[in-house]
C-alpha cells in the first residue's frame, strides 16, 4: 500500500514537472495559451504584466485560484484525491519558479503543438494514477456528482474565454494557436487516459462475490451481475456491470488486478445514465 502510494505521488511529481516544462519553455514564450485553470493564470499574469504595474507569475496565479477550488473538493469530492491534486498544483509552481523561461523555438505552430503535447502528457498520466493537476477537474467532479450534466460545457465556457480574450487582447493569431494547442492536448489525453466523464466498465470474471466486495470497500457503486460461460472452456463465470465517473477509473484498474489479474475487462464510453447514479 505504500509504495503504491509513493508511486502515485512520484506519477504525480512527473506529470507536475511536465505541464511546468510545457508552459516555461512553449506555450508562455509564444504566448500562446493553456485550457483551464493554468490558460487562466497565464492569461491574467499577461494581462497584469502588460496593462498594470503588477507583476505577478503564472504558477503563482495558478495557486491562488486552486486554494478555494481545493477547499471545494475537500469537502465534496474526497480527500485523497483533493490531496493529491493540491500536491500537483503546488509541485507545478514550484517548477514553474525554478524552470527558466527559455524560447526553444521562433515558430509559433511548434510552440503551440508540443506544449499542447507535453502538457496532455503531464495531465494524462496524472489521471491515470487516480489525481488530478487540480483547477477543473475538481470543479468537473463537484458538478458530475451534484447534477447529471455533462460538465464539457464549463470546460467549453472557460476556454471559450480565455480564446476570445487572448484574440482581443494579443491579436487572432494567438487565439487561433491556443485552439491548436487546446486541440491536440485534449487528443492525447484521450490517447492516454479518457476525457469521457462517465464509463461503463463490463468485468468477465470467476471471483464474483470478492470482486463486489473489493470494489464496494472502496466505491459506492451499484454493480449488477449476469451469469455468463466462456465460449471456448464453458467455464461458468459472472459478468459485473457498473458505471463510474472517469475519476474512479484508477481504483477500478487497481481492484481488478489485485483480486482477479485474469478477469476480462471491458470499458466503454457512457453518454447518459437515467436512474439511480450517486452524485453527493
Amino acid at each position: 500500500m505504500v509504495m503504491v502510494e509513493l508511486k502515485k505521488l512520484v506519477v504525480v511529481l512527473i506529470g507536475a514537472l511536465f505541464n511546468a516544462l510545457s508552459l516555461n519553455l512553449f506555450l508562455i514564450p509564444a504566448n500562446v495559451y493553456a485550457s483551464g485553470f493554468t490558460g487562466v493564470s497565464q492569461l491574467v499574469s499577461s494581462i497584469l504584466n502588460d496593462y498594470t504595474p503588477l507583476h505577478l507569475s503564472t504558477g503563482f496565479l495558478l495557486f491562488l485560484l486552486n486554494i478555494p477550488v481545493t477547499i471545494l473538493g475537500w469537502k465534496k469530492v474526497g480527500k485523497s484525491f483533493t490531496l493529491y491534486s493540491f500536491l500537483s498544483v503546488i509541485a507545478t509552481s514550484l517548477f514553474l519558479s525554478l524552470i527558466p523561461v527559455v524560447e526553444l523555438s521562433h515558430d509559433i505552430l511548434l510552440n503551440a503543438v508540443f506544449g499542447g503535447v507535453i502538457a496532455a502528457v503531464g495531465v494524462g498520466i496524472t489521471l491515470k494514477w487516480g489525481a488530478s493537476t487540480g483547477g477543473l477537474d475538481i470543479v468537473a467532479m463537484v458538478l458530475s456528482r451534484m447534477k447529471d450534466k455533462p460538465v464539457g460545457t464549463y470546460f467549453f465556457l472557460l476556454n471559450a474565454i480565455i480564446i476570445v480574450s487572448a484574440g482581443l487582447l494579443y491579436g487572432w493569431e494567438k487565439a487561433l494557436y491556443t485552439l491548436v494547442t487546446l486541440y491536440v492536448c485534449t487528443r492525447v489525453i484521450d490517447t492516454i487516459h479518457t476525457r469521457h466523464v462517465k464509463l461503463t466498465v463490463m468485468i468477465v470474471t470467476k471471483k464474483g462475490e470478492d470482486l463486489k466486495k473489493a470494489i464496494h470497500a472502496k466505491l459506492v457503486r451499484g454493480i449488477t451481475t449476469v451469469p455468463a460461460k466462456g465460449g471456448f472452456t464453458n467455464e461458468e463465470k459472472e459478468m459485473m456491470i457498473i458505471v463510474i465517473t472517469r475519476y474512479e477509473l484508477y481504483d477500478i484498474e487497481r481492484i481488478i488486478k489485485e483480486v482477479d489479474p485474469n478477469a476480462f475487462t471491458n470499458i466503454v464510453q457512457t453518454t447518459g445514465v437515467f436512474g439511480m447514479f450517486r452524485k453527493d
